[in-house]
């Protein structure tokens, strides 16, 4: 046996050098933000999540939520910090089993700092206990948080995770869920994918969720309250589950008349998107006070006002068209956000169409003759709205012009195919309105550049409304603009609720 002896000198240098600070070493902090110009502070940098467990205990009485978070995540730098976006207490933060220290910074800044620095491309599980009352944490002067009169609701976008669990919340980083949600007996907890199972014990009910496919950070939701739940299946077997708080009142019976359609939509909808891309599918109305409605993956959300003036399958389209086009496919920066609604709002026309009361050129025809050449609707550009925009109705309804635009431009076959081919090519993943058009010149043929640059990314109001192909052109009065059906007030007016009309500004 041979012993190898250190002298003292060596030794003293060898623990100097393992003093010797991470970032001196090649290490650094990864970045406070992703890179997204319109939201700086959005999301981090220096890793990637491929899953977040989320086990929760919820009070409804008093809106007290208690967590823990697990992350598996891989770096993609050499780090000595990093950062996950929330809000809640944390009471402990835990890297690969071991204590890490953690403080916060900025609105929603939570900045960890392992043990011993994170080499890139390390496997890394990071575990966050935390506490506290959503509804009373508020960033930018908002909160995502919804209260209601039996729970709470986690629903907003951009952004909703910072308010019930820690995230890397952009959607350039999705990942796959496990919810598990502890609720008092009586009470429901509704989330994303299949209900694997419930469990009650002690007078609580466990609720476990599953998403079994790559989804963004805003596209989850938690809501926890009073719900009849109804289950069934599409004609193509999907499970379908949907959610209405027992105290929507006059809004319940439109309510539950519209989002029980949504197998049979998005059974129709696979005829121009492809494949429906999950394996579970519903919606929720809970009793909030919010206008807006939201695609939360597999299960949108969506407000009681939605319905107030009566069925309104229309909605349901939007948002389940968002299943494919922002979900499936989403953006790679919050510019993009016309890739998610124009072609959502096209789905609603397309729908208009189907239910003969108006087709996709009609409402065209409509909506541009509507807006005069000083309406300041024409100033937006789809293209890259600007945050101030993002969900501005001319992102929606301009948004539509443009592609009833390329629709007339290629002709069918190639558009439909298009429509039918994008949401493969990116599947899972994200792209850019570069990319769309990319890939529509690709399937057409056709050099597009001046179609898209007039109908997204001028500021004025195109000379003449989308090109009509004898095929599909209505017949119009002469001075040019379509008559107005009664069927199509209703249209108009579905037309002119902001799906995503959030409570805040930037």
């Amino acid at each position: 046996m041979h012993r190898r002896i250190i002298a003292p000198g060596a030794l003293a240098a060898a623990t100097v050098l393992l003093a010797i600070p991470a970032s001196a070493a090649g290490f650094s902090p990864g970045a406070p933000g992703i890179g997204d110009p319109y939201y700086p502070a959005y999301g981090n940098g220096g890793y990637d999540v491929s899953h977040y467990d989320l086990r929760l205990k919820y009070q409804p009485a008093t809106d007290e939520l208690e967590g823990t978070a697990t992350l598996l995540a891989r770096t993609t730098q050499d780090l000595s910090r990093f950062d996950l976006d929330f809000l809640l207490d944390v009471s402990e933060v835990r890297v690969n089993g071991s204590k890490a220290s953690f403080k916060t910074s900025g609105e929603h800044e939570l900045e960890i700092t392992p043990r011993t620095p994170l080499p890139k491309g390390t496997d890394v599980t990071v575990v966050v206990r935390y506490h506290g009352v959503p509804s009373q944490k508020q960033a930018y002067g908002f909160t995502s948080w919804h209260r209601t009169a039996d729970g709470g609701v986690g629903a907003n976008e951009p952004e909703a995770a910072w308010w019930w669990f820690p995230s890397n919340d952009h959607p350039l980083d999705k990942a796959t869920y496990d919810v598990s949600v502890l609720v008092p007996d009586g009470t429901q907890a509704i989330s994303n994918g299949r209900l694997q199972s419930t469990s009650s014990r002690l007078g609580w009910t466990r609720w476990n969720w599953r998403s079994n496919k790559p989804q963004a950070t805003y596209l989850a939701t938690l809501a926890v309250g009073k719900f009849d739940i109804t289950t069934g299946t599409t004609d193509s077997g999907i499970p379908v589950v949907n959610a209405y708080s027992k105290d929507l009142g006059d809004n319940y019976g439109a309510a539950r008349a519209s989002v029980e359609r949504s197998g049979e939509i998005a059974d129709w909808l696979t005829e121009y998107f492809g494949p429906y891309p999950y394996n579970a599918l519903g919606g929720y109305v809970p009793n909030t006070n919010t206008g807006y409605a939201l695609e939360t993956q597999t299960r949108p959300f969506y407000s009681p006002r939605q319905f107030a003036n009566g069925t309104n399958t229309s909605v349901v389209v939007h948002e389940l068209a968002h299943q494919w086009y922002g979900d499936l496919v989403s953006v790679a920066g919050w510019k993009d956000i016309w890739i998610n609604e124009g072609f959502a709002r096209y789905a609603q026309w397309l729908w208009s169409e189907h239910e003969g009361e108006g087709t996709a050129q009609e409402i065209a025809d409509y909506v541009y003759a509507s807006r005069g050449a000083d309406d300041p609707f024409w100033t937006v550009k789809p293209g890259d709205p600007g945050p101030e925009n993002q969900f501005d109705i001319a992102v929606y309804d301009r948004g539509a012009l443009a592609l009833q635009a390329l629709r007339n431009e290629i002709g069918d076959e190639a558009f439909f195919a298009v429509l039918k081919g994008w949401p493969q090519r990116y599947a899972y993943g994200n792209a850019t309105v570069a990319d769309f058009v990319a890939y529509a010149e690709q399937v057409s043929g056709q050099q597009l550049d001046a179609l898209f640059d007039t109908w997204l990314f001028q500021p004025e109001k195109p000379a003449a409304p989308a090109a009509r192909t004898a095929s599909i052109a209505p017949a119009l009065p002469s001075a040019g603009v379509p008559v107005q059906p009664k069927s199509w007030k209703k249209i108009a007016a579905t037309n002119d609720v902001h799906e995503h009309q959030h409570q805040h500004q930037h």
